[in-house]
């Protein structure tokens, strides 16, 4: 098949039908093309997403033929693209090759791994505690809205080392960035924000993640600090948050799960590893432009086309799927190869002690709609609901188990 030939019009995947059953739409892509299907991120954005799990390795694991610095792609791309700042290149990990992306890893995971998760264990139940008291006698609440946001971008905040007013306009840039209705706007507020953080840190350090990327050995100037916080915030907010409503959903609904929260039968981490295999958060990710034309079972890639994971298709292909995936962590939730992502420990802990938290203080939660009520948001990239109503008996407050 030459570059970019395929048959007949390519699947949007910023779609309400796309979002209502990505997994169907995924079958049908692997029966009619195989392992990489023709799809659109916008209009007259084309890509390719790779929804064969062995092509997505090979993939993964070529940065030399698969580099991820979008550059030359951008140049034909209208700045009001909804998708661009999403795939735009910016001096981060992810948008980077060659020298570049190892100097920039090395800072981002360097300042990761000094995370104390032990320390972090007790922020979120500092943090879930009054979120679960502010509704908990009501006897109903938006899971999303009230509970896994607001946790999510506190515990990142405190990761971070990020002051409340600086976190409300970071905050506010995000969500406009997400929303795809102003994504140039929300990219200045936010970056006007970090930059604000950042020359905080370096005049005032403490122990946090920002702090330990501005004393990194590579000496981050300015603008690459406010790259890598823009990275960690848009990997740090989203797909936790998105994790945590997934899972809960999958625990109050699946009869495996629904039927064992109380008697311990299964684990949170049995539910939370069970949606990163079947709908991870970040469905359809790991973006690289191939250098040139390149043959990958037996279809050419165009050059400087995105080619796009699907972490969601490749984790479901029968090609390694063998029944139950409980206790299995193969999956490409978090990438592979050198782009693999560095936060996995605290973002799995993070997600974790949320449901628990919730679920000891609520065992007797449950949707308070019907499955088939619930919406999902039509995104290219990420699964993810947009609201997860549930109700439960009204609850006196809860005290802080071990915090005085």
């Amino acid at each position: 098949m030459a570059p970019g030939d395929f048959d007949g019009p390519r699947i949007a995947l910023a779609s309400a039908e796309f979002a209502a059953d990505p997994h169907a739409a995924y079958r049908e892509m692997r029966r009619r093309y195989g392992s990489l299907a023709p799809v659109e991120l916008a209009p007259g954005v084309p890509a390719t997403l790779v929804v064969g799990y062995h092509a997505a390795l090979r993939i993964l694991n070529d940065p030399e033929h698969f580099p991820a610095d979008p550059r030359i792609w951008q140049r034909g791309i209208p700045a009001d693209c909804p998708v661009l700042p999403m795939l735009e290149w910016r001096p981060n990990p992810i948008r980077s090759a060659g020298p570049d992306h190892l100097r920039y890893r090395s800072a981002v995971a360097g300042a990761l791994g000094k995370v104390d998760l032990h320390r972090l264990h007790a922020t979120v139940e500092e943090i879930a505690v009054p979120l679960i008291n502010s509704f908990c006698e009501t006897g109903r609440c938006d899971v999303l809205g009230q509970y896994a946001q607001p946790l999510v971008f506190a515990a990142l905040s405190a990761m971070l080392g990020v002051p409340p007013e600086i976190g409300r306009r970071a905050s506010e840039g995000m969500a406009l960035i997400f929303g795809m209705a102003d994504a140039a706007a929300g990219n200045a507020m936010l970056a006007e924000a970090l930059l604000d953080l950042v020359r905080l840190k370096r005049s005032t350090p403490g122990e946090d993640v920002t702090s330990w990327l501005v004393q990194h050995p590579v000496g981050l100037d300015d603008e690459e600090m406010v790259q890598q916080l823009v990275l960690l915030y848009g990997a740090g907010l989203e797909p936790p948050q998105d994790l945590i409503v997934n899972t809960l959903l999958l625990m109050l609904t699946d009869d495996r799960f629904a039927a064992t929260v109380l008697d311990g039968s299964l684990s949170t981490r049995d539910a939370l590893d069970d949606v990163l295999f079947n709908d991870p958060p970040i469905a359809n990710f790991c973006i690289s432009y191939p250098r040139q034309p390149i043959l990958v079972d037996r279809v050419w890639l165009p050059a400087h086309q995105p080619v796009i994971i699907s972490m969601g298709a490749c984790n479901n292909d029968p090609a390694i799927r063998r029944g139950e995936i409980l206790d299995n962590r193969s999956h490409l939730a978090f990438g592979a190869g050198p782009h693999a992502c560095p936060a996995q420990s605290p973002a799995v802990l993070i997600v974790q002690d949320a449901i628990d938290q919730l679920l000891d203080a609520l065992p007797e939660m449950a949707l308070a709609v019907p499955r088939s009520e619930l919406q999902w948001r039509p995104d290219p990239f990420y699964r993810a609901l947009v609201s997860l109503p549930v109700e439960f008996p009204p609850s006196p407050p809860i005290g802080m188990a071990g915090f005085r």
